[in-house]
């Protein structure tokens, strides 16, 4: 799987389809810092929602945001801004999963055990998906949401953070390898 996985991934890195798939992934992420997120937080009387929280929160703290939200603002997060949030994670994983690629290939090194760190976003897609799915349960659930509901999905918004994290300085590493060696190569 791996082979056939990293031959998909080495001929889907051009620049253009790099760039377009980059500059869409980051167009679906501006409507939502843009409008649906603030739509949902026009409810939610400054509290954080569960998917901008990267250090988790707790039972208490669902509780308190879904009660918070009311009826409006839970329809709001439901039907509004979790339908751009499952579009999100596969663009996100696609598109930074192929820049990545990308990079390491300029740098000679796609082919080498670097090329595995390519995976890191597409997990991040993975959690992601995972904690919209437990947010949409907990959503459909309120107000008899279980507890072990919201921990699992606090979980898979840690483990998201933690590898989206992980993959941005990972990435501004080799950005700044490749921007060295380009800088050196022009002198």
């Amino acid at each position: 799987m791996s082979n056939k996985l990293k031959e998909i991934i080495e001929k889907n890195i051009s620049g253009k389809k790099v760039l377009f798939l980059f500059v869409l992934s980051n167009v679906v992420y501006m409507v939502m810092l843009i409008f649906t997120i603030p739509n949902v937080m026009k409810f939610s009387g400054g509290m954080k929602l569960l998917d901008m929280m990267p250090t988790g929160y707790s039972v208490e703290y669902v509780n308190a945001l879904l009660e918070k939200l009311g009826s409006s603002g839970r329809e709001a997060y439901l039907l509004r801004q979790l339908p751009v949030d499952m579009v999100y994670p596969v663009l996100f994983g696609i598109s930074n999963c192929l820049l990545l690629a990308y990079i390491l290939n300029k740098l000679g090194k796609l082919k080498s055990n670097y090329f595995y760190l390519c995976f890191i976003p597409l997990f991040s897609g993975l959690f992601d998906y995972g904690e919209n799915i437990g947010i949409i349960a907990i959503l459909n659930t309120y107000p008899d949401n279980a507890i072990v509901l919201t921990q699992i999905t606090n979980v898979f918004s840690i483990f998201k953070s933690a590898f989206t994290t992980t993959y941005f300085i990972i990435l501004l590493i080799f950005l700044v390898v490749w921007g060295a060696g380009t800088l050196f190569q022009k002198r």
